[in-house]
């Protein structure tokens, strides 16, 4: 017979103070507890591009979720819960890939009431606009924000001094 926490939903979707909707923890859950799947439509890169054309290039909110180089989940087919957790610099969970499903795992124990949150570290890419930063700025509150979604920029490198 399972307990009556067992039974208890793990979490709920309800106003984020990060951005719209949230996902919080309604119970304790233990580091390494798998939470849930990504799910929603599998879909091709060409595709996902296709389906959001027409989106303000000022326009940072999406429901995708990069697979692999072949493979897109775009939530907002078919999607669930796992679509409203939001990004955080300080984050209590992680996307794990296994056998190209995406899962969604607790980094450290979680308490109930908290948001969960993974690093979203969404890629740069060449054709990136300028403000590509301002559009995918992070309003998570961390006091390790770095202030946007998008992966960290490379450092530069440090030049040695010359030896005489």
């Amino acid at each position: 017979a399972r307990s009556s926490a067992a039974r208890r939903p793990m979490f709920e979707v309800r106003h984020s103070r990060i951005h719209g909707h949230g996902v919080f923890a309604l119970r304790r859950v233990r580091k390494g507890t798998k939470l849930l799947e990504y799910l929603g439509e599998r879909i091709s890169h060409d595709e996902a591009d296709a389906r959001y054309v027409d989106k303000g290039a000022d326009d940072n909110h999406t429901f995708l979720f990069t697979v692999d180089a072949r493979t897109v989940i775009d939530a907002g087919v078919g999607g669930n819960e796992a679509r409203f957790i939001n990004h955080g610099c300080d984050p209590n969970c992680e996307s794990t890939n296994e056998a190209r499903r995406i899962f969604i795992r607790a980094v450290r124990t979680i308490q109930p009431g908290e948001e969960l949150c993974y690093d979203y570290s969404i890629q740069r890419d060449a054709d990136d606009p300028p403000e590509v930063d301002r559009i995918f700025a992070c309003r998570c509150g961390a006091a390790s924000c770095r202030g946007s979604m998008l992966e960290p920029l490379p450092r530069p490198r440090r030049r040695r001094p010359a030896r005489p």
